[in-house]
């Protein structure tokens, strides 16, 4: 049984390793296996997320004690917000031009 869980617990820290982090959904864990993120880093991650709610972007984990502008530009490619990369902000969808009426010789 002790090698299961370790062997559980190998696999779900190679699966973390392979995927982004979710900033709104993260357990002190999965925050503390991020390159530059330690035990009190993590709790105050989670403390500044349960005192103001979900992070709207990734820039607002500046707002963090001990989070700077270096360790943000470390850890931007392995985070998420809801399911959508960190590192890419999603372009708003161009207004659709209405059709030409065709015109009838």
């Amino acid at each position: 049984m002790k090698k299961l869980l370790t062997l559980f617990a190998g696999l779900l820290v190679c699966s973390t390793a392979f995927a982004a982090v979710n900033l709104n959904t993260a357990t002190q864990q999965e925050l503390e296996a991020l390159n530059g993120i330690g035990p009190a880093k993590a709790k105050a991650i989670l403390d500044y997320r349960s005192k103001n709610g979900p992070f709207k972007t990734v820039d607002d984990l500046k707002n963090v004690p001990g989070i700077g502008d270096k360790t943000l530009a470390n850890l931007r490619k392995d985070l998420t917000l809801g399911g959508k990369p960190a590192a890419t902000a999603a372009k708003p969808a161009a207004a659709a031009k209405p059709a030409e009426p065709v015109k009838k010789p």
